[in-house]
């Protein structure tokens, strides 16, 4: 049996009909179950559904051979943990936005990232965004936030923000304006290693299957 691990939400949604497409198809509704072990039209795949933020964990630790992740969760993972154990074959092309540095509009940030300077950075992604600054030569107070993050410069807690931005209405609707990429985002199809090693004639099908997928959605 082969363990796909997958989050509820948008990533879910949209990878959905591409799994479809690959002959891949939930037995249950994912949104409305309970159950976190869901079976697949598949009988050699399953899904286990988890947080985002767990997939590249449950991934790299053997938990699931596959799993499908934002390369914001990937670059987080990364930074914190390093990717050893992980093999991303294939950018699936869904999910797609960026992750960006947002502003309130008129804040000078040019002259706030001069080398040497110092900025307080409300983000959940603290160890990409540590990587990011400290690339520039900025020094940055970095505070953790899980949501509402447009409220931090609105609310005096930070000068800056670092999330992901996809139409940009919330940033507008809340006087922000993204003012520096941070990397551009698309869900990835994640792999174990050690499991593509050992098990490869038994991964390799369903890995190209998804992958025929991918390719046909994005031509």
């Amino acid at each position: 049996m082969i363990t796909l691990a997958l989050s509820k939400g948008r990533i879910f949604d949209e990878v959905q009909p591409l799994l479809a497409a690959a002959g891949i198809a939930p037995l249950e509704e994912a949104e409305s179950s309970r159950k976190l072990i869901i079976g697949t039209t598949d009988p050699g795949l399953r899904i286990v559904v988890v947080r985002a933020s767990d997939v590249p964990t449950y991934v790299q630790y053997g938990a699931a051979e596959l799993g499908v992740a934002g390369k914001d969760v990937l670059l987080e993972h990364g930074a914190q943990w390093g990717d050893r154990g992980l093999y991303q074959p294939v950018d699936l092309g869904v999910a797609r936005c960026r992750l960006c540095v947002a502003v309130p509009i008129g804040f000078d940030y040019a002259n706030a990232v001069r080398r040497g300077a110092r900025l307080r950075v409300a983000t959940k992604y603290v160890q990409t965004a540590r990587e990011h600054f400290a690339a520039k030569g900025v020094h940055v107070d970095l505070i953790k936030l899980y949501g509402s993050m447009e409220l931090a410069p609105l609310a005096g807690l930070a000068d800056a923000i670092v999330d992901l931005v996809s139409s940009g209405a919330t940033l507008k609707a809340n006087n922000l304006i993204d003012v520096e990429e941070v990397a551009k985002i698309s869900a990835r199809l994640i792999v174990n290693q050690s499991a593509l090693k050992v098990r490869r004639e038994e991964l390799m099908p369903f890995i190209a299957r998804i992958e025929e997928a991918s390719a046909a959605f994005s031509g």
